[in-house]
């Protein structure tokens, strides 16, 4: 199918000339400046393609894309994702519709040309009405005259009334449209079965020796060993320098004194509040709230409002104002009012009340003392660093860093499996990892305040552990396989009995029936292969299922055809977007042949200027 015309719909030459008078910074990529020798990218029949829409377009184009993925996007990116090809392809589209409609005679007059130029926003003065001297000079600036561009809005209407015929003359096949919507909205009924191990005529036995080892040896993959680097480090964290620090008990207090928000928590109302404009008015809501003649719910919404609009949240006294002492005078939930606010009297409703919390100091020590002593050890951290990086400069080995600096000294043997301890730092694994022996060690920071630096000792390179080694997951694994292998055979077993007349249902099988099931339902738990496999399968035909490592049976039971007026629904839903489809395929192969009845021609040197002022 082409997509000359298709991949940006709406995107015609009018618009590409227009954003091209828009764009700024334009001039940079030096689009009016490729000589007078040059005018155009090549040409479909008697039409050509103007090389400085090839420039508008494909900026375009290129700003469009960077846009979309939020960076800028290089001329050479823009290569690499095809859309020099595609912008070529939509102009030259553009030029064969063009040179059609002229051997046709179709045209338009002066007055439908009027009536485009001055309706585009770019030519409008500041009163909103087309200003001529804008028009003339923005096409000066983009190196046109009127007449040029005039042309060219007479082409596109031209243009637009050719394409307009042929797309109008498709329509959606009526056949196909019925036919997927009946299709769409068809349903199962099916019965489904899962094959477990305790369905098998006989438990799997252990394997045999022999067994094991052609099932290891099939499957090396599985058993063999990641790359292991053998790495001594240095490490030093904030738990180990913990226990060296100490904190008076003035620091704590001071702490304590600093979040006292956080360990005296005053008592606290939740409250929503309704504000009036007047005292009379919130006087006579409330009395029709007090008569039960209104909710608050209701109050609030004859004001357009919601609960959640008027709601305060957790309140103090303090918070509260002037009407702090009379909310919190209430015991329990309900309206209290009028009363003051500021932004006028208001009711306010007490939907709970929060009781006052306190941590003493005495109670909130225990959670500081451990918070502040590894904060302190961290800063310790940072101000060691500046000299274990200058040791490790200097050319200490880590063992003598270790030992003068007071680090720990370790060494670990670390794969892609390698989880615990300092490998369990992410900063760690990444070093790790690309760590050569020719690198000298270097200090690097851990997420948590600590530091770290390593030396490669040695690599290991992939290799199959012995059997003896895997032996108990060899085992496993061939038992699993073996499993899933005589589950399918009784499967097949079991698929042959239901041609041969019987029912899922009744061979004492644990199964699930499913009625009126849908095309586009869900299965809960269960591989979507189950539905897709369903909806293959004609009434009575059923299918063995390999899907997630798990077996399954499923027969169909019954198909039902979608009903009348929820295929008409859906047809006349399809319609429009299958005529669209269709009209769009339509105008692809109408170019296509026109194009090839003209011929093309394509300038490649003039096609290379206009790359070669872009990149």
């Amino acid at each position: 199918m082409s997509t000359k015309l298709r991949n940006k719909k709406g995107k015609n030459s009018v618009i590409w000339v227009l954003m091209g008078l828009m764009v700024a910074g334009l001039g940079g990529y030096g689009v009016t400046n490729f000589g007078a020798s040059i005018g155009s990218i090549g040409s479909v029949g008697e039409r050509e393609v103007d090389l400085r829409d090839y420039a508008r377009a494909l900026n375009q184009e290129i700003s469009a894309m960077s846009a979309q993925i939020g960076l800028p996007l290089t001329f050479a990116q823009a290569q690499e994702l095809g859309l020099t090809d595609r912008v070529r392809a939509q102009l030259f589209a553009t030029a064969a519709l063009e040179d059609e409609a002229d051997q046709r005679g179709l045209s338009v007059g002066d007055g439908e040309v009027r009536r485009v130029v001055t309706s585009i926003s770019s030519f409008r003065g500041l009163d909103g009405s087309f200003d001529r001297e804008a028009y003339k000079l923005t096409l000066r600036q983009q190196g046109m005259t009127e007449a040029e561009f005039e042309e060219r809005m007479r082409a596109e209407s031209a243009r637009g009334l050719l394409q307009r015929a042929v797309m109008g003359a498709s329509a959606a096949p009526e056949t196909f449209v019925t036919a997927v919507a009946a299709w769409t909205n068809e349903t199962r009924d099916f019965t489904l079965a899962e094959l477990i191990a305790s369905d098998l005529d006989a438990p799997v036995e252990a394997p045999s020796e022999e067994a094991l080892k052609a099932y290891y040896e099939a499957n090396p993959d599985a058993y063999t060993r990641p790359e292991t680097r053998h790495i001594t480090y240095v490490w030093l964290s904030p738990e180990m320098v913990q226990p060296t620090i100490e904190i008076d008990e003035a620091t704590l207090r001071a702490a304590y004194d600093e979040r006292i928000d956080e360990f005296v928590v005053p008592e606290k109302r939740l409250v929503e509040r309704l504000v009036f404009a007047n005292d009379d008015e919130a006087a006579a809501a409330k009395a029709r709230l007090d008569a039960g003649e209104v909710t608050f719910e209701e109050l609030t919404a004859e004001r357009g409002l919601t609960l959640a609009d008027i709601d305060l949240g957790e309140m103090s006294r303090e918070d509260l104002g002037e009407a702090g002492e009379a909310i919190f005078a209430m015991a329990e939930p309900g309206v209290a009012g009028p009363l003051p606010s500021s932004l006028g009297p208001a009711l306010y409703a007490m939907n709970g009340i929060l009781e006052a919390q306190e941590t003493t100091f005495e109670q909130a020590r225990d959670m500081l003392l451990p918070e502040l002593t590894i904060d302190r050890a961290r800063r310790a951290i940072l101000e060691q660093s500046e000299g274990i990086a200058d040791v490790l400069a200097g050319g200490e080995t880590l063992e003598q860093v270790a030992e003068s600096m007071k680090m720990e000294l370790g060494q670990i043997d670390f794969s892609s499996e390698t989880q615990d301890g300092i490998a369990a730092y992410a900063e760690f694994r990444d070093a790790a990892g690309a760590a050569t022996a020719e690198d000298f060690p270097q200090l690097v920071e851990l997420d948590d305040g600590g530091v770290f630096a390593l030396r490669l000792d040695g690599i290991d390179p992939p290799a199959v552990r012995p059997l003896d080694e895997v032996r108990e997951a060899v085992a496993a694994d061939w038992t699993r396989a073996e499993t899933q292998k005589r589950l399918l055979e009784k499967g097949a077993e079991i698929q042959a009995a239901l041609d041969n007349g019987a029912t899922l249902s009744a061979l004492g099988l644990v199964t699930t029936h499913y009625a009126g099931f849908a095309r586009s339902g869900h299965l809960a738990d269960l591989p979507a292969e189950i539905a897709t496999r369903a909806f293959r399968l004609d009434a009575g035909k059923s299918a063995v299922i390999d899907a997630s490592a798990r077996v399954f049976v499923v027969q169909v039971d019954a198909v039902h055809a979608a009903a009348p007026e929820e295929a008409a629904a859906v047809a006349e839903a399809m319609r429009p977007r299958v005529a669209q489809s269709v009209a769009g395929d339509v105008i692809d192969l109408f170019i296509t042949a026109i194009e090839t009845e003209k011929g093309i021609t394509v300038d490649q040197a003039a096609i290379n200027a206009v790359h070669a002022q872009m990149q």
